[in-house]
């Protein structure tokens, strides 16, 4: 008896099968249901794009054991390993796939999120591979100690993990030799502001600072300049707090002595005040200066640097150990802040185990499509219901939203 992906190729199959074999809705076994989905998705003009909506929110159990198996046919491979298709969850089980080929290694490493370089390179396939290790060193997202170990690969040279470690105590014994002068500023300027500052341990910026060292060299001569626009940071009856800010961030003379003069006091400051304040203190910090303010300073000062225009900064926000979960929710729901913050929130598990901050992910429209259809899975059905309504999301968003909505109703009424 021939099987159905066969009947589907030989187009033997009636229109409204081919509907539900799109909806992943066959009565076949899971491996030959992703094969006849991935087939109509790569080959039918007319069912492809429900194809890939399925596919897309297909059960991560059998699309884990699919992108596993070595017998999986190469065309399946090829289109799960894809980087338009991807979802990070397959990405292990790819890696430890034999029959996925070198050359879709080569495709992805380039445009690879930082979540899957750093799982890519624990992989021994990766690792010995020179060939996919060069397309890597493209990769904007390598840190500059992964860069680091990943040439040392390729030369043959014994690589050294450990570097941020072999780094530290250095610092440690001569503090002063990797404070910059704008730290000094931030140092000076707010001892009043953030009292607790101190019980913050130095040692988590020094390491942050040790891993992206290369990121901050490339970047060290970019200003705070927020998405936006600094015109958005402020109310419009505040005038003078934004110009005395672009007056700052055009001179960036200010020192720690002047500072001293004029202790900013937060009990007597309005909020409008308060992140005018704010705003001229980071208009004076160069990029080493605004991480350090990132991890660990205030709320006000973390809700301003978020949206810093450099990558580097607005990612320190989310490595303070201050930051609440009040706050992530917060982030998850701009349009003005850099994709990579919003790629970088669920990668902390601490907020992946949020549903507030990933309902606020999904509901973003600046969230970028392939990591707003992985996180829907997990969606209560009401939010399910109102994200398919929702116009300012994409069209694919909404449409998966709906078939979701409606399957977990069905699910719910045969209970």
């Amino acid at each position: 008896m021939a099987r159905m992906i066969d009947l589907i190729r030989a187009s033997a199959v009636p229109s409204n099968l081919m509907q539900s074999a799109a909806k992943g809705a066959l009565s076949v076994p899971p491996r030959e249901m992703i094969e006849i989905l991935v087939y109509l998705a790569v080959h039918s003009k007319i069912f492809g794009e429900q194809a890939q909506l399925t596919l897309a929110g297909w059960d991560e159990a059998a699309s884990r054991a699919a992108a596993g198996d070595s017998t999986t046919p190469k065309e399946v491979l090829e289109y799960l390993i894809s980087p338009k298709n991807l979802r990070p969850v397959l990405l292990l089980a790819l890696l430890n796939n034999p029959s996925v080929s070198e050359e879709s290694w080569l495709e992805l490493a380039p445009s690879a999120g930082r979540e899957m370089v750093e799982v890519m390179l624990k992989s021994e396939r990766i690792t010995q591979s020179p060939a996919i290790l060069n397309a890597l060193l493209s990769n904007p997202n390598l840190s500059g100690i992964q860069s680091e170990n990943v040439r040392n690969k390729i030369e043959g040279a014994s690589p050294t993990p450990s570097t941020p470690e072999v780094k530290t105590p250095e610092v440690h014994s001569a503090p002063e030799k990797v404070v910059t002068e704008s730290e000094e500023v931030f140092q000076a300027a707010s001892a009043d502001e953030v009292p607790e500052a101190e019980e913050v341990l130095d040692e988590g910026v020094l390491v942050y600072l040790a891993e992206h060292e290369s990121e901050i060299a490339a970047h060290a001569e970019q200003s705070y300049q927020p998405i936006g626009g600094i015109h958005e940071e402020l109310p419009s009856d505040e005038p003078a707090a934004a110009e005395a800010a672009t007056v700052t961030a055009s001179t960036g003379k200010a020192t720690g002595a002047a500072a001293k003069k004029a202790p900013i006091k937060k009990s007597h400051l309005n909020p409008a005040e308060e992140r005018g304040s704010a705003l001229q203190k980071i208009a004076k910090l160069d990029i080493k200066g605004r991480i350090q303010l990132a991890m660990k300073g205030s709320k006000e000062e973390r809700s301003l640097l978020i949206r810093d225009g450099t990558k580097i900064v607005a990612l320190a926000v989310l490595e303070s150990p201050k930051i609440s979960d009040g706050e992530v929710e917060r982030f998850a729901t701009q349009k003005n802040v850099l994709e990579a913050v919003l790629r970088g929130i669920p990668m902390k598990r601490r907020f992946a185990k949020n549903y507030a901050i990933i309902r606020n992910l999904v509901f973003n429209p600046r969230t970028p499509l392939d990591l707003s259809l992985g996180l829907m899975k997990n969606m209560l059905v009401g939010d399910l219901r109102n994200l398919s309504n929702n116009k300012e999301i994409s069209d694919t968003v909404r449409k998966l939203a709906t078939k979701m909505f409606k399957q977990k109703m069905d699910s719910n009424s045969k209970r």
